[in-house]
Formats: C-alpha cells, structure tokens, sequence
C-alpha cells in the first residue's frame, strides 16, 4: 500500500503473522525509520506515541513494525491525522483500506469464530464468518494478503476479548472442547466441528448416536450389538437406525428432509468412528456382534472417549446405576449366637474376644449372593452377566479383593464378637467401614478396599441398643446391704455396670466428679457379691485409699474390705488364705505395680480402677503392670478419661476391653492425628460411636440429673503485676527470646516450659524463683515485715484480703496451687496473718496425716482454711466444707480445674460455692485464658489442652505470648 504525505510515500506489507512493515520516501529519499515512526505515531496512544514500535533493518531499509493486534484498529480510522492524506496505490491497498474498519467493527462486535485450520494445527486462533456477504470482498484477497490479515484479525480478537485471565477462563468453561488437543476435530466438516464445539446451532433435524443393545434373551450366547441411529429431534423416543459403509455410504429409511444432511455428515461418521472403534470388517460399520468383552470394554472405555470427542453415546438403562455400584461382603450372624447369659447365677460371659458364627453373603446390586453362588458367578470368569433377571457388572479387582477377604476370614475361625461390634458400629457412623478394623491401613488403601459389613441378628441388635441406652435397660433391685439412696442415674449406672458384666465387657464409668461413681460400683459389689468365687481389687490413689475404707464401711458395712497397703501387708499363702474371706481389696497404683506378681495370681471377680487417668501413659510400668492383672471384669472410674491427648483415652479402653481400639499406634494413626492436628470430623464421629457404647458418662448440667445442687458462681481476678514483678518478667522473656534464636528441637521445648514455669512463679511471688520459700519464723511474727514480704506480690494481697473477709463471715475455702513451695509459703504466711490454724497437704503427706486433715477440716469445728497442691488434692477427695475455692495460678486444663473445684462442688454441699481464679493481668496467664476460653468447645468434644502445644509455637508467637502487655 503506499499514501502520500506532501511528497512523502508510505509503503505498508502484511507479515504471515499479522505484523505491518512500514517504510517510506520523500522527494525520491529514503525515510529513516525513527522519522517515520514519529511522523506517523505522534498521536497514536496505543503504541505510547510510537515509542513502543520496534524499528527492524530489512536489507538497506529500516521499517517500524506495527504489531498484529494494533493493525487492524490503527488502519480502520486512518484520518486520525488530518496532516496524512490516504492514496491508494494499488487494489490490494485499496481492499485493505476498505475492509479494515469492517474487520475491527467484527471483532469489536464479537461476530467472529474459532480457526477450523488453526485448531487441526494445535493453535487457538480466530477468524470471521466468510459467508457474511459484507466480507465476501475478502475472497479475491492473494493467498498472502488473506494470511497476513486473517493474523491480524485473530491477533485484535485475542487481545481485546480474551487477553485477561478471566475472560480465557470463561471461554475455557464454556467451550471445551476447544482445548482438548487437534485430534478432536478428526473426521469433521468446519460446519460440524463449530457445531460439536456448540459455537454454532445444529440445523440439521436429528442427531447421530451410537446405540449398545443387550443380548434380548436370557438363554442365548451373548451377542451384544452397537449400531448408529439418529434421533428425531423433535421426538426423542424415534430412533433411525441406518447401516454406514466404511468409505462413508449410509443405507436406511429416513425422510427425503434428512438426505442432505446424511450425505454430507455420513463421511464423517465414518472416518471417526473407524478411528475411534477400528473394526475387522472393511464393509458395513458394526455389522458384527460384540462379545461379552468388547461390549464391557465399550461400557467402561470407548463410550466415555466417544462422550468427551462430541458423540452422543446410548447405554442400556442399568449401566449408570450398576457401574456405580460396588460389591458388598456381608458376614451374617447366626441366629443363635449372643442368646445365652441368663440372670441365674452361673451368667454367660463370654466377652469380646468370644467366637461369632456367621455365614458369607456378598451383595451385588439388589442380588444377594450365597458363598456358594458367588463363587459360581467366579468361575463363568465373564464381566457382564444376567442374574435373577438384572444384569450385573463384575469387576475382576474388586472380586478378587473379596476372594482374598473371604479366604482370610473363614467362617471355621470366625470373626470376634470385637469385630462384630466394631464393624457395625462404624457402618453405622460413616455408612461402609473399612473391611478390617483390626488392621492398619492408610487412608488411600482404605478407599480401594472392597467394603465389609456385618448383619446383626436379634439377640446382638438388642445387646446393642441396650449398650447405647442404658436409660432402656431394665433396672436391677438395689442390693438390700447397700446403706444409701440412690438417685434414679446412680441406679441406672449400677444396672448398666452389671449389664455389661454378664457379657463380659468392660466398661468406662466417666461420670461428673460429684456424681457418685463410688455409690455406684459399690452397689455393682453388693449385687454380684454372692455370685463371685473370688473378690474384687480397687486400685487407686495413694491419696484416696482412706476416703475408699470409709466410703465401704459406711455404705456396705455386709463387704469384707482388706488394704493391701504399706509394710504390712500381706503375700504369698497368708495372702491367698486372706482372699478366701474378703469381698473386697483395696491397693494403690504404686503398690499394684510393686507387687505385680502377687496380684497376677489371683483371677479377679472384678478390677477396678478409681481416677483411670493414672493410667494414661500406656508406655509406663505401672500402666503395663495393672492392664497385666487378671479379672472377669474390669472397670475404670473417671471423671476425665481424656485429659490432655487422645491416647489416654485408648489407654483406658486398652484396660477394659484389650485390643478393642487396635494397637497403640494404629490408634494413632487413625484417630489421634486427624482429630488433634486436623479436627476431622468424620473421625471423630467414627471415634464416639465406638467408644460410646462402654462409656457411661452423666454430666451435673444433664437435664436428667437434677442433683438440686446450689449454685456455682465463677469469677476471674485480674490482679496487676507489682514494679519488682513486672522488672523480672520482662528481663525473664528477654533472656528466653535470645535462647530461642540458638536452640532447636528437644532443647527449645525444655527452654519454653522452663520459661513458663519461671514465669508462672513470677506472678505468684518473685521469692520462688530464688527456690527460698522456708520462710523464717521472725519475718512471719513480725508484722512490719510480713507486711513487706507480702506486698511483693500483688495476688498475695489480694488471696489474703479474700481470705479475711471470707472467714470473718465463717466462710471455709479451698486453696489450690500447682507449685508445692507456693502452698507452703501461703499456710505459713495464712496461719501467721489469720492467727488459725491452717491445713496444708501435698504428695509428702503420709495416708494417715491426709485422712485426719480431712476429717478436721469436714468436721466443721476444725480450721476453715485448707491449701492443696494440685496434683495431690485435685481428685478423689470430698470437702463440702469449703464454699470458696481459689485457683491461686493456673494448671491451663480446665477439665483438670474443674476436678479441683469438685472437690467442694459435689453431692452433700449445701451452700452455694464461689470459684476464684486467679491470673496477673497483662501476663501470658491472661492470654492463655483467653485461648483457652476459645478452646474449650474442642475440650468439650473430644480432647482437652495442656501446655505441650505452647512449645510447638513460632519464635514470632511466643514474643506475642510471653511479652509483658504495656497496659498493665
């Protein structure tokens, strides 16, 4: 093209790809192209006035390059420079000048298509519609012009339709196909293929499918047939069938309306089919029988790759739903399993580990398979068979996943009651469990197992249904040695005790502290105390061991109750002659484990374990020691059988029912990782329904309680840190801040519970950091010093006002303290200020010393004042005595608090109770209260907190958690 400005020619080319070359001359001389580009461009914004136009030397000229995109736009309004005066040169030119504000005005108008050419070569480009007459013109184009503006076009339809990241995704939602490689356009027409992509409409009256019809008789050999129809479009139900050759002919009767169509698409047909379906046959398309393997190949394989290349695919009616459908292995209990255990006196107790007969069915469908059935659909070694009038899809894997169950689960070895339960209780909780619980998988291979259920038959559905309702369970009389009321729980709970014990498994009583678990198995004692050849062990806390003799002696005065306790005790054959007269014997945890095999001799009538929580950690001796004893039935009593990690939970159901949960570090595996580190759900479902059924657990708040306990009011101090206090603090995080860029692994979480520690300390006074808190008999009789020493910590001040006003209204209270220095510094400092006695007890007190304290403080007339060490005075322990309960610092695990508190807020308390907690404001007590108030919802699910997670925090979190905040 060329145009004249003055005296100036302007010469233009079109590149294959789009491009304009731009040259000039002037008087007969060559324009340079940096004068060119700014005399044409001077106004062109697009290119930045020209600046972005790259200048190319083509031999002796320099020519500007006008990118492809910016072409058509810059020469479809050519008077944007009054200056420039446009000639046409020659009809090419002239062409160009007249069509390019029609081509922009298409692509501005969206009236454009997608590259038929380009898409068969791998590219995604654009073109105009050829049979608009408006650009009929364009067809006496040269071959070279046509590219070289065919680029252009598609190069300003990309770029100003499609050039952002939401726009392609739009047109690749929307359109498919036309991403999915050039071998999708194979066998097409340009008009068929924009129709398959639905970028144009169909018009043509029917439209082609492939058609797989099932063999029409039961009896006859398997002769599957596929065949191409058309469908009517205007009526669905009418189908054409028609007989396509391989060189594209089409035979058959359809309307004489149909014919052009056929005769133009039928080549088409042919070529893709024979490319997708290769067929034997050189003549008619399908004219063969398929056999049983080709049809499951086209049913599995082939009809899904015809589906994504565009064709319309009929299966028979059934595929969907049988292709979906996965076998089912059944194990169906026999009838008369589970209908023994009377109520005489020689009562079944065959337990979880007991035998259970069944037989095999295996589901297929609505088909329910006998062994033996199945095994005959085995041998006819064939994929797609009719059986009982439905046709069925054999799945050669998943039949051979259910062989090799069956083979590893023979019904001459049966499966364990354990099994049985855990089968179906999971099924009940996600619908199909895994085939075997009792081995350890990963989650993927738990998906490709084949699923196993298990069928109940009367008798285990309603041992069931009682273990997951002990409120339906038939109350047993109340044993007329039992001194005592029971509530209507506390008989429930000793019903659902003896209920589990006639079929032998274990049981979880998890009731409030307060509630009576004590009341409850004592009752359980008095019940089956006839019935039993041998006694009853109880291990518990060292702690509790006097609270237990008098609990017995006062409620079931009938038992026989022997201490296998202290230097005295017994052993050998004065021990075995001893048992022959007693109902009943106590010992602690420290004592069991001592005298391990002494204990190991005797079969138990039952064993039980008060406050089970001493068991958690299942690795340690005295865990490995009592889950060694032997009993007919065992039971654990607490009232947090999770306290801080879910495997002390299995640790206690590892004690009643062994292997009930699976090893330790399948647990792991597939129950305590996801919960804790992931809250998954459906685990955590799947976990309660197994657990659910041996756990009893009543809370004080459960509307079916009603205990018509007074009030609980619980109420936070916020105490500020004293000047000495908050000096200490902030050098403390310092110091720990500086270690933390040094240490790693095991030293960096002994550093941070080391630092919290310190830090717990600094608040309660700064005088426990010195490790000094024998504090000297002057100090404490000298008022003036007391007074000094005491103003040093600002939550000393305030217990002591507290505990002023209190006892000067004849209140009692209960101080807790985690930190046995801190307990004795306040029975001292206490004492010194009240002038009153005040009791102190800790892990050091011996038995006898700790029962006389409490019966002194529970007499009402002894002293109204009692500090505890948390660990030995949190559990087990009954002080209605106290109305007011102090946390004086923080044990950071409310369910262990709670406990505490429990100690006063339990059945017998008359008086409201007032629960202080106590915590320095502005310190990293405040901030880890307030995470915990966040956490408490998960503590109430399933797990609790400690202080472990605080170690696995970021060095950015734990500046944000141990810094002192400024507002205090």
């Amino acid at each position: 093209m060329t145009t004249k400005l003055h005296n100036m020619q302007l010469h233009v080319m079109l590149t294959d790809s789009g491009d304009a070359l731009l040259w000039g001359t002037q008087d007969g001389l060559e324009l340079t192209g940096d004068k060119l580009r700014r005399l044409l461009f001077t106004w062109h914004e697009p290119s930045c006035y020209g600046t972005m136009l790259e200048l190319q030397q083509a031999g002796e000229l320099a020519v500007t390059v006008l990118p492809a995109e910016m072409v058509l736009p810059f020469f479809a309004a050519p008077d944007f420079m009054e200056v420039l005066r446009w000639e046409s040169g020659n009809e090419a030119a002239a062409s160009l000048l007249h069509v390019a504000p029609v081509l922009y005005h298409e692509a501005q108008e969206g009236r454009f298509l997608p590259s038929y050419q380009a898409f068969r070569e791998g590219k995604l480009q654009w073109s105009w519609d050829s049979g608009r007459s408006e650009l009929s013109q364009l067809d006496g184009l040269s071959d070279g012009s046509n590219a070289g503006l065919r680029a252009a076009f598609s190069a300003v339809v990309t770029a100003e339709r499609y050039a952002d990241e939401a726009a392609l995704a739009d047109l690749r939602r929307d359109y498919p196909s036309l991403f999915n490689g050039s071998a999708a356009a194979a066998g097409f027409t340009e008009e068929e293929w924009l129709v398959s992509l639905g970028w144009k409409p169909d018009t043509a009256p029917f439209r082609p499918a492939l058609q797989l019809l099932e063999p029409s008789d039961e009896h006859e050999q398997y002769d599957w047939q596929l065949r191409l129809v058309l469908q009517d479009k205007t009526d669905g139900a009418s189908l054409v069938p028609i007989c396509l050759e391989a060189d594209g002919l089409a035979h058959g009767t359809w309307s004489s309306e149909w014919t052009p169509f056929i005769r133009e698409r039928a080549p088409g047909w042919a070529a893709r089919l024979t490319a997708a379906l290769p067929t034997d046959s050189g003549g008619e398309l399908f004219a063969e029988p398929l056999s049983d393997e080709d049809a499951w190949r086209f049913l599995t394989t082939d009809s899904r790759q015809l589906l994504s290349d565009g064709w319309n695919v009929m299966l028979p009616a059934w595929w969907e739903a049988a292709s979906k459908r996965r076998p089912r292995l059944r194990a169906q209990v026999a009838d008369e399993f589970g209908s023994g255990g009377g109520q005489g006196k020689r009562q079944s107790l065959f337990g979880l580990n007991a035998i259970v007969d069944f037989d095999w069915r295996i589901a297929i469908g609505s088909a329910d398979l006998s062994e033996r059935e199945f095994a005959d659909l085995l041998s006819r070694k064939q994929r797609l068979i009719r059986f009982r009038g439905e046709w069925v899809y054999l799945d050669p894997a998943l039949l051979e996943q259910i062989r090799r169950l069956m083979e590893s689960v023979s019904p001459e070895e049966g499966l364990s009651l354990q099994d049985v339960l855990q089968l179906h209780l999971l099924q009940e909780a996600n619908g199909q469990p895994s085939a075997s619980s009792r081995n350890e998988t990963t989650d993927e291979e738990d998906e490709a197992r084949i699923q196993m259920e298990v069928e109940l038959n009367t008798h285990l559905t309603a041992l069931l249904r009682q273990l997951e309702k002990p409120s339906e369970l038939q109350e047993l009389a109340v044993p007329a040695g039992l001194h005592a009321e029971l509530r209507s729980y506390q008989r429930e709970g000793f019903t659902w005790l003896s209920f589990l014990r006639q079929f032998g498994l274990g049981a979880c009583l998890a009731d409030d502290m307060g509630l009576g678990k004590t009341i409850q198995f004592i009752t359980y004692l008095l019940h089956h105390q006839e019935v039993s050849e041998h006694p009853a062990l109880l291990v518990c806390p060292t702690s509790v061991l006097g609270n237990w003799q008098k609990e017995l002696a006062r409620f079931a005065p009938d038992l026989t109750v022997m201490l296998h306790y202290g230097k005295g005790r017994l052993s050998g054959q004065a021990l075995a002659e001893a048992l022959k007269h007693t109902d009943v014997v106590i010992t602690s945890y420290t004592t069991a484990l001592l005298d391990v095999e002494t204990l190991q001799e005797t079969m138990w009538s039952s064993l039980c374990l008060d406050e089970a929580q001493n068991i958690k950690n299942a690795q340690n001796k005295q865990s490995i020691a009592i889950r060694s004893l032997r009993a007919r039935h065992r039971i654990a009593l607490t009232g947090t059988p999770i306290e801080n990690r879910l495997s002390e939970l299995w640790s206690i159901y590892d004690f009643i029912n062994p292997g009930y949960l699976g090893n330790q570090r399948g647990f792991q595996h597939r129950f305590a990782n996801p919960i804790e580190k992931h809250g998954d759900e459906e685990r955590t479902a799947q976990l309660q329904k197994l657990v659910k059924p041996f756990m009893l657990r009543r809370k004080k708040k459960d509307p079916g309680i009603q205990l018509d306990l007074p009030d609980k009011l619980e109420t936070k101090v916020y105490i500020n840190l004293t000047a000495e206090q908050g000096a200490l603090y902030e050098q403390a995080v310092k110091d720990l801040l500086e270690r933390m860029k040094e240490l790693e692994g095991i030293e960096r979480k002994g550093a941070i519970l080391a630092a919290l520690t310190k830090l717990k300390q600094l608040c309660d006074h700064p005088i426990l950091m010195t490790k000094e808190t024998a504090l000297p008999e002057e100090m404490l009789h000298d008022e003036e010093q007391r007074e000094a020493f005491i103003s040093r910590s600002a939550k000393l001040e305030r217990l002591i006002a507290m505990v002023d006003e209190l006892r000067d209204e004849g209140d009692s209270c209960l101080i807790f303290t985690q930190y046995v220095g801190m307990g004795r510094m306040l029975a001292d400092i206490l004492q010194a200020q009240r002038d009153e006695p005040v009791l102190f007890l800790n892990g050091s007190v011996p038995k006898t010393e700790r029962d006389k304290m409490i019966d002194r403080f529970q007499s009402g007339s002894g002293p109204g004042i009692f500090v505890l060490s948390l660990k030995a005075g949190g559990v087990g322990l009954n002080l209605t005595a106290a109305n007011h309960v102090f946390h004086f610092d923080r044990w950071w695990n409310p369910a262990v608090e709670n406990q505490a508190t429990d100690r006063a807020y339990r059945m017998g308390q008359k008086r409201n109770v007032q629960v202080h907690k106590f915590i320095s404001f502005g310190t990293l007590e405040e901030k880890i209260d307030e995470m915990l108030e966040s956490k408490m919802s998960l503590s109430e699910n399933v797990i609790s907190t400690s202080e472990g997670w605080i170690t696995e925090l970021s060095n950015e979190e734990l500046r944000d958690l141990f810094t002192l905040r400024q507002s205090w």
